[in-house]
């Protein structure tokens, strides 16, 4: 019976650590960042963050499309949905790094872009044409664009990828916008990779991240189940 407790123990202690696991790596993949502004702020979908603390994830990055959710402090509230286009940098830093726009007078800073600390690229944010415009004239620099009837898509909740404001976005037709609102190419606003990041963020983002843990994972839960079967048929053959 002693013997039958001591397997059961190990086969139990390898599925724990199958499932908790992964769990640990996702918040790596999600880019979960925590940052205070000290001023209001401005967000696609015509959002200004009052001053505060906030919560900031990636919803989806599995294409060249991602998807940026903005929560309250405690993860309560959804703020924003935000179709994202990643943009490479060529210096990294260990730090959280958000850029801003220039602004009119005493109006809030608009968000550009987000960067993860230690990553190479980060999320440019699309504005609604509109918006994107204004914000173009003011910075005298092209801004992405969405059609600005996809605004409304930004402040609906969704909770996974198939959710009907995500397809939405994922799905908007894309351009950047100059300060006469003449349409341009989006490499103006986007700097593309050098060849070889991009054949790494290619890779990555064709498979998720947790994904190559799991062959591992299992193997050593198989391992462990074996390893105690055969400390019993030990005990067994030594009775």
């Amino acid at each position: 019976m002693n013997r039958i407790k001591v397997v059961a123990t190990i086969f139990c202690l390898s599925l724990a650590f199958l499932a908790f696991s992964p769990s640990v790596k996702a918040d790596g993949w999600n880019k979960k960042t925590v940052v205070t502004f000290s001023q209001p702020v401005e967000i696609p979908g015509g959002i200004v963050l009052p001053a505060g603390t906030y919560v900031i994830k990636l919803l989806d990055s599995l294409s060249n499309r991602h998807i940026v959710q903005i929560f309250n402090e405690d993860q309560t509230h959804i703020y924003a949905t935000i179709l994202a286009i990643p943009n490479w940098r060529l210096d990294v830093t260990d730090k959280t790094v958000m850029t801003f726009g220039e602004r009119a007078a005493g109006d809030p800073q608009a968000i550009r872009s987000w960067f993860y600390p230690g990553d190479n690229f980060g999320q440019e944010f699309v504005y609604p044409k509109r918006r994107a415009v204004e914000l173009a004239k003011i910075t005298n620099l092209p801004i992405l664009a969405m059609p600005t009837e996809l605004e409304s898509e930004i402040t609906k909740p969704a909770k996974s990828v198939d959710d009907e404001p995500v397809v939405a976005l994922k799905q908007a037709p894309l351009t950047a916008v100059k300060p006469t609102g003449e349409e341009v190419e989006l490499a103006q606003v986007i700097t593309p990779p050098p060849a070889q990041q991009k054949e790494t963020a290619d890779a990555t983002e064709r498979l998720p991240q947790t994904a190559s843990l799991l062959p591992l994972l299992g193997l050593i839960g198989l391992l462990s189940l074996g390893a105690g079967l055969a400390l019993m048929g030990i005990s067994k053959r030594t009775a």
